[in-house]
């Protein structure tokens, strides 16, 4: 059976037997992958640490009938250290490979694998608020998916905004002839500010008030948990909290 190489991100393990472990993996050529990484749970392992949630690697794998096997491993970004002593960092990340594993069912994208690595890389620097770069990474992850929410125009009849109404099952910002009764109106601060997230404009992401920040946040999680149809149960975890940098 024939062999292959691709940098991956590691999304999950599970233990398997004694020392064996198995990984679920986002690739950027072969989409999504589970292999299993024989020995790793040993402390002789040669790559054990290179397998751990978060971590970005350069893989060799011999293709099995059900599950490939790892084979080689070199760490390409450690970023699980970095990400594992901040709470914040932890929980978001946790909540972007969960994202990333569900959105990735079906077909993965090189760009599905690049977007997951610059925000896990972002996390692990510290570069903005967590539950900022979680935001901004599930809104262009879910465009990617072909789920792009409507941030201008009416996400039901197309009339162009400003509107100030969000409608999750709607597709986003609806107008108010299309908003359902008793939906929530948005601030426009708020809509500017998911439009600067899917855009990545950090200097306004970083610059806006706490009170947009979380209901941006809180619009994002229920249209991504909407069209997954399932929550992600990592975002239960996540705090929304004001940036202080770490440098």
């Amino acid at each position: 059976m024939p062999t292959y190489r691709d940098e991956v991100v590691v999304l999950r393990t599970h233990k398997l037997g004694e020392a064996d472990r198995i990984v679920t993996l986002l690739s950027r050529r072969h989409g999504k992958l589970r292999a299993v990484a024989k020995g790793v749970r040993r402390t002789s392992s040669r790559f054990g640490s290179r397998l751990e949630p978060f971590m970005v690697a350069d893989v060799q794998l011999y293709q099995g009938r059900s599950l490939d096997i790892v084979q080689q491993a070199e760490s390409i970004g450690s970023y699980g250290a970095e990400i594992a002593v901040h709470y914040d960092r932890y929980t978001s990340a946790s909540a972007m490979v969960e994202a990333a594993d569900r959105l990735n069912e079906a077909e993965a994208t090189p760009q599905q694998y690049l977007l997951l690595v610059g925000g896990l890389r972002a996390l692990a620097r510290g570069e903005h608020a967590a539950r900022s770069i979680l935001d901004s990474y599930l809104l262009r992850a879910m465009a990617l998916s072909g789920w792009a929410p409507s941030l201008d125009e009416c996400a039901r009849c197309g009339k162009p905004g400003p509107h100030d109404t969000f409608v999750a099952q709607l597709g986003g910002i609806v107008c108010h002839d299309c908003a359902p009764t008793g939906a929530a109106r948005v601030g426009a601060e708020t809509v500017s500010l998911l439009q600067s997230l899917m855009a990545g404009e950090w200097d306004a992401v970083d610059a806006a008030s706490h009170g947009a920040t979380a209901a941006a946040s809180g619009l994002i999680a229920a249209y991504a948990q909407w069209h997954l149809e399932r929550g992600i149960r990592s975002l239960s975890h996540v705090e929304s909290s004001p940036w202080e940098a770490a440098r």
